[in-house]
């Protein structure tokens, strides 16, 4: 008998690096001669003492993925692990940065190697993967204009948004205004990483300057009623990833976490992972925590799903087949 633990779920705010299995990682550094580990645990996992160093963490692991292929068998391996999770549909965060050093020429070819690894994914598991492109926003704001570049020239079915990952705490939101005004000019659809660790005041930039559609987390929005009210009038989504919040501190469990508040206020609220193994966490997991905390059920998660799929950034079609599929299941 089904569960509200393995039905069909939808998946709003994955980053493709972040979700690579460490034994991926630590097989590819092997492959290459590369040292990296340092950034593991004993028993073979990421391990981090707090948000900077996990940045770190992450682009050290990030660091050994230097060719087309890499992302090939890492696109794989992420997929496989997500469809055993019940994943449908996953939007995955893509940066440029780490495929050919944001160049136009190397995206290309890293992109049609994440590509052709999604459909091989797609046609085994039936998970359907769409590409949002990120810029890393404490690479400062002319690296983010090389990543819009190239997400601008690559829009497309495939490529689908535009945002921005990275360290909250670096810069301000209007910096980067020239990077998602062009994606926004090339078709893309926009979110970004806000109210995670930049309180309800970077919430504001984002939805005031950066004019975006979804914000990753955005959970310290419940700390300003007014901009809630903002937020809900503007019908914006939020990507949130409460294990991920948790692990790094931000809410000390998943009781504490504002994410049924939110919901309960009226705001479009999803659930996603963030980066998983590095947050011991998975799709499965985050509904069995969310369960045990606020009760939630099966109509609770079909909710969040259709939620989430509604706020896709694919094209109808794909939304219209996924559907079919959360409604019949």
């Amino acid at each position: 008998m089904q569960t509200e633990f393995d039905m069909h779920k939808v998946e709003l705010h994955l980053h493709l690096e972040g979700a690579a299995p460490p034994t991926l990682i630590r097989q590819i550094a092997h492959e290459k001669k590369a040292d990296i580990d340092g950034i593991f645990d004993e028993q073979g996992h990421y391990v981090f003492r707090d948000f900077e160093h996990f940045l770190a963490v992450y682009e050290t692991a990030t660091s050994v993925l230097t060719e087309p292929m890499d992302f090939y068998r890492l696109t794989r391996a992420v997929l496989d692990q997500s469809a055993t999770h019940g994943v449908i549909y996953t939007e995955a965060f893509l940066s440029p940065d780490f495929c050919g050093q944001a160049q136009l020429g190397p995206w290309r070819e890293y992109l049609s190697a994440i590509q052709e690894a999604a459909q091989e994914s797609e046609k085994k598991h039936g998970i359907v993967m769409k590409g949002i492109v990120t810029c890393i926003r404490h690479f400062g704001p002319d690296k983010a204009k090389k990543a819009a570049l190239c997400a601008a020239e690559t829009a497309g079915d495939f490529i689908c948004g535009f945002g921005m990952g990275g360290a909250e705490t670096f810069g301000v939101q209007e910096d980067y205004i020239y990077s998602f005004d062009m994606a926004q000019e090339a078709g893309l659809r926009l979110t970004t990483h806000a109210g995670e660790w930049g309180g309800a005041e970077s919430v504001r930039q984002a939805v005031f300057d950066l004019k975006v559609e979804r914000l990753g987390h955005g959970v310290q929005t419940i700390d300003d009623p007014q901009l809630l009210d903002e937020v809900i009038a503007r019908d914006i989504t939020f990507e949130v990833c409460p294990g991920s919040n948790i692990a790094l501190g931000i809410y000390p469990d998943t009781h504490s976490h504002p994410i049924e508040k939110l919901r309960n206020r009226g705001v479009n609220v999803t659930v996603s992972t963030d980066d998983p193994p590095f947050f011991n966490t998975d799709m499965t997991k985050e509904y069995v925590a969310l369960s045990r905390a606020f009760s939630w059920g099966k109509e609770e998660f079909t909710a969040l799903n259709k939620t989430a799929l509604n706020a896709a950034f694919c094209d109808k079609a794909t939304k219209d087949t996924l559907f079919k599929r959360l409604d019949t299941e």
